[in-house]
C-alpha cells in the first residue's frame, strides 16, 4: 500500500509499533477514521497493560510481549520514532510487501485541504530551541501557531484536533524524518551534522541522509548553516519545488542570501530589496537568550524560517526578547563566591558540549556519562585553553580523561569514582574547590544520563540543588 495514495483509512488494517505517546496518538486518530488498529510492544509492565487497558477500551486490539511477529493481514506498519529500521517486525512487513511509516507521515496524510503550512527544523543539536524561538516569533507577529512534532503535543493530534493554525513550527528528529518520505515543508533548515545515533542510523551517511530528507519538496526557502558545510551539500542535492532558495546562516557577516551578525547586530540580506546592497536588522545580541554563540546561530535560523514566512522584522526582535529557554540549556543557576553555576545538563553529545564550553571562559568543567560510543579527542582539542579544571563522573568518564591526558595534560582533573545519590553535590563542591572568581563552573557532560540519572533533566536538577545547598553554605 503507497500511502501517498490513501484516499481512505476505513477498513484498513494499521499495525502501529510502540505503546508510547505517539504510537498512542496515531492509534487513536486511525481507529477513529474507521481503521482496524492494533498496537504492538515488546514491554508488558503495570504501566504497558495500563495503556493497553485505555486503547482497548476504544476498540483498539493491543498485543504485549510481542515486538517482532506482524500481525496477520497488516495493510500498513505505522511506527514510534525509536523503533531501529532493522527492527524484527518491519523485516517482516518488508517480506509481506508491507510498507512501514512514522507518525509524522501520518500527521502529513492527515491534513485538511486548508492545513497550516510546516516551518521544520532539524539537526544535531539545538533543534527544541529553534523551533520554541520560532514559535515565538510568529506569535510575536500576530499569527497563530504551536511548536510540535518532536516536543510538546503529538503533531497527529495537533492536525486532527481541530483548531486552525496559520503555521506550525515543526521539530523533526533524524528518526522522525526517516520514516517520513511524504513530507514537504514551506521552508526548512538543518542546523548542523555531527555524529550522533549512528547505532541507530547505521553510518553518518545515512543519518546525514535521514536529515537531509526535510528538505524534500520545500517551496520557499532551504536554510542552512554555513560554518557547517555538510548542511549546503544536503541542500544542493535536495529536489525542492522550482524558485525555491538557498539561505544560509552565519555568526560573521552575511553575504547576500543569507543572515548573519554585524556589530552586535543579527541583520537579513535574505529577504530584502537588493539584497546585493541592502541590509535590514532584526534584533541585537542581546535579545537573544542566552546570547551564547550557538544559541545566537539558532536564533538566526529561527529569524530565517520567520522572514521566509514572510515576518516582519519587528516580531523577530519581539519574538527573541519573549523567548524563554527551557530548563538545562546552558542555564544560569547561581553565583557563589563569584563563581558562576551553569546546567546544560541538556549537552548530552560531544558537539553540543562543544558549543557550550564555546560560551565561557574560564570553566571548570563537570563531564561524563554514557558516551555512546562517542569519542572525545576533538572536543577537548577545540576546548583545551579554556579550562581551569575538569571534573569527571559516570560509567565512561575514563574515555574523557584519556583525551585529557593526550590533548590537556596541564589541566588538573578530577576522577570522581561514585555514583551514589550524593555524586553531583560532591561534583560541585570539588568544582567550587578548583574555581577561582570570574570563572564558570559548567555541566555539560557531552555524555548521556542514563548510568545515573533517569534523564538529563533529573541529572540538571540534582546540579541545580547541589549549586543551591553550596551558596546556603556559604551565605
Amino acid at each position: 500500500m503507497g500511502s501517498r495514495q490513501v484516499t481512505s483509512w476505513h477498513g484498513k488494517n494499521i499495525t502501529v509499533a510502540g505503546l508510547g505517546v505517539s504510537g498512542i496518538s496515531a492509534a487513536r486518530a486511525l481507529a477513529g477514521l474507521g481503521a482496524s488498529v492494533t498496537v504492538v510492544d515488546g514491554g508488558d509492565s503495570e504501566g504497558h497493560r495500563a495503556r493497553a487497558a485505555e486503547l482497548e477500551a476504544a476498540g483498539i486490539s493491543v498485543r504485549l510481549a510481542d515486538a517482532t511477529t506482524l500481525p496477520e493481514g497488516t495493510d500498513l506498519v505505522v511506527t514510534s520514532p525509536g523503533w531501529k529500521p532493522d527492527s524484527p517486525l518491519f523485516a517482516a512487513a518488508a517480506e509481506a510487501g508491507v510498507e512501514v511509516v512514522g507518525d509524522v507521515e501520518i500527521a502529513w496524510l492527515l491534513r485538511g485541504p486548508d492545513a497550516a503550512p510546516w516551518l521544520a527544523i532539524t539537526g544535531t543539536n539545538g533543534k527544541t530551541t529553534t523551533t520554541q524561538m520560532l514559535a515565538s516569533i510568529l506569535r510575536a507577529a500576530g499569527l497563530k501557531t504551536a511548536a510540535v512534532g518532536n516536543i510538546g503535543t503529538p503533531i497527529i493530534d495537533v492536525v486532527t484536533g481541530g483548531e486552525a493554525y496559520d503555521v506550525l513550527a515543526v521539530e523533526l528528529s533524524s528518526y522522525q524524518l526517516h520514516w517520513a518520505p511524504s513530507v514537504r515543508a514551506h521552508s526548512a533548515v538543518v542546523l548542523n551534522l555531527a555524529p550522533d545515533h549512528l547505532d541507530w542510523h547505521g553510518s553518518m551517511e545515512a543519518y546525514a541522509a535521514d536529515k537531509g530528507r526535510i528538505y524534500e519538496g520545500n517551496t520557499v526557502a532551504c536554510v542552512y548553516n554555513v560554518a557547517d558545510r555538510a548542511t549546503e551539500d544536503l541542500v544542493v542535492e535536495a529536489d525542492v519545488e522550482e524558485g525555491c532558495r538557498a539561505i544560509g546562516f552565519t555568526l560573521g557577516a552575511p553575504g547576500p542570501s543569507m543572515l548573519g551578525v554585524v556589530d552586535g547586530i543579527l541583520v537579513d540580506r535574505a529577504f530584502v530589496e537588493n539584497r546585493q546592497k541592502n541590509a535590514q536588522e532584526l534584533a541585537q545580541v542581546e535579545d537573544v537568550n542566552p546570547p551564547a554563540p550557538h544559541n545566537i546561530a539558532n536564533a538566526l535560523a529561527a529569524a530565517a524560517l520567520a522572514r521566509a514566512f514572510g515576518v516582519e522584522p519587528r516580531a523577530v526582535r519581539d519574538g527573541l526578547r519573549d523567548f524563554r529557554p527551557d530548563a538545562h540549556r546552558v542555564a544560569h543557576v547561581d553565583e557563589v563566591d563569584g563563581v558562576t553555576y551553569v546546567d546544560d545538563s541538556k549537552a548530552t553529545n560531544t558537539h553540543a558540549a562543544e558549543a557550550s564550553l564555546a560560551a565561557f571562559e574560564p570553566v571548570v568543567w563537570i563531564a561524563g556519562g554514557l558516551a555512546k560510543g562517542a569519542t572525545f579527542d576533538e572536543l577537548v582539542r577545540k576546548s583545551a585553553e579554556r579550562l581551569r579544571a575538569v571534573v569527571l563522573m559516570g560509567a565512561d568518564r575514563a574515555l574523557i580523561a584519556d583525551a585529557l591526558a593526550r590533548h590537556a595534560p596541564q589541566v588538573p582533573v578530577v576522577d570522581l569514582d561514585r555514583t551514589d545519590t550524593g555524586a553531583m553535590l560532591a561534583a560541585v563542591r570539588e568544582a567550587a574547590r578548583l574555581a577561582e572568581r570570574g570563572d564558570t563552573v559548567l555541566l555539560a557532560p557531552a555524555c548521556a544520563s542514563m548510568d545515573m540519572f533517569a534523564n538529563y533533566n533529573e541529572r540538571g536538577d540534582a546540579f541545580a540543588d547541589a549549586v543551591r545547598e553550596l551558596a546556603a553554605e556559604s551565605a
